[in-house]
């Protein structure tokens, strides 16, 4: 067991799997002499050759591509998307090719591919770099979408990933690279896919997020009861499809209140799902309006560092929501 940043636990996941099962290989855009445009491949190259980390053109379609056809021949694929902003032009392989063959083969093939993707904003990345898409991704049956931000869990659920029978998304926000710490075992283990992590336990509120603002309602939460007695319940969702219905619900039905955040804008976002399941399943527990807490409705994150940050929603803002969801 070893302290950790995010970045390193991926890595090190990743070199263990190649490691121990030479079915699994990485392939993108600079992954390999590079090693990656955040270095989350640094090494893996040198270690097992050009073969094994394959260096792509620069072209979406044809590393997601080539990533089905390798898992169709017997490899574990993991490829990498620059930015998850890039990940458009591969949408036709993901959502009529990897997601769906399992159905189409009548449950006689599966697509054991990983699709890893920084995505997030708060490095001034502006319009290209610093998209949360990732509600897109939820509205496609067959493919699962995990987003961990403390590096055990993601070890653990790149390991899952890996060996999983169907394609995985990984998102990995590029702000918490190397802002995130915690302890990592130094084997390899396994996290579940579809099931959701109570940070803390708490029984008059719930707090629900996922990626890099699980940091910002930590923060809140503990600059609000620093000031004001209350138990404040944190899940962080870590998979956003399956989502897992049984904690959320467990939760809210517990504290009979309940505010979503994340990044993403949000109309269509995880938070609309979220709420959705609780309306349907738990609004007799409700003690007040389910509340959501997201990006503002513009096209893109800004450049202009002033405009970033009045783009992102902050702990202050979780604050304020805390606040008046008590006083009901």
């Amino acid at each position: 067991m070893a302290t950790k940043l995010l970045i390193e636990a991926i890595r090190e996941g990743l070199h263990q799997e190649m490691e121990q099962d030479e079915r699994v290989m990485v392939l993108g855009e600079d992954v390999g002499k590079r090693g990656g445009v955040f270095r989350v491949t640094d090494g893996l190259q040198e270690k097992f050759g050009e073969l094994r980390v394959l260096d792509s053109p620069l072209s979406e379609s044809s590393i997601v591509g080539v990533a089905i056809g390798a898992s169709a021949n017997g490899m574990l694929p993991v490829a990498e998307i620059q930015f998850l902003d890039f990940i458009h032009p591969a949408m036709n392989q993901i959502m009529n090719e990897a997601a769906k063959t399992r159905y189409r083969s009548g449950g006689d093939f599966g697509c054991p591919i990983v699709i890893r993707a920084p995505y997030g904003g708060g490095i001034h990345g502006a319009l290209y770099h610093s998209q949360s898409i990732e509600a897109l991704f939820t509205h496609i049956p067959g493919l699962k979408v995990v987003a961990p931000i403390d590096p055990y869990d993601a070890k653990g659920l790149l390991s899952s990933a890996i060996h999983d029978p169907d394609p995985v998304m990984f998102l990995e926000h590029k702000r918490a690279y190397r802002a995130i710490r915690g302890d990592v075992p130094d084997e390899l283990y396994t996290v579940p896919i579809g099931k959701a992590k109570v940070v803390r336990e708490g029984t008059d509120m719930t707090i629900i997020s996922y990626g890099w603002y699980l940091q910002e309602v930590l923060e809140a939460v503990d600059a609000f009861t620093q000031q004001q007695q209350a138990s404040i319940e944190v899940i962080d969702l870590r998979s956003l499809r399956p989502l897992d219905s049984e904690t959320i619900l467990s939760s809210v039905t517990k504290t009979g209140k309940v505010i979503i955040v994340h990044e993403a804008n949000k109309f269509g976002g995880i938070g609309g799902e979220v709420s959705a399941i609780i309306a349907e399943e738990a609004f007799p527990y409700l003690d007040g309006p389910i509340v959501r807490i997201a990006g503002p409705e513009v096209p893109a994150m800004p450049y202009a560092a002033p405009m970033e940050k009045a783009f992102l929603t902050n702990a202050d803002d979780i604050r304020a929501a805390i606040e008046r969801l008590a006083a009901y």
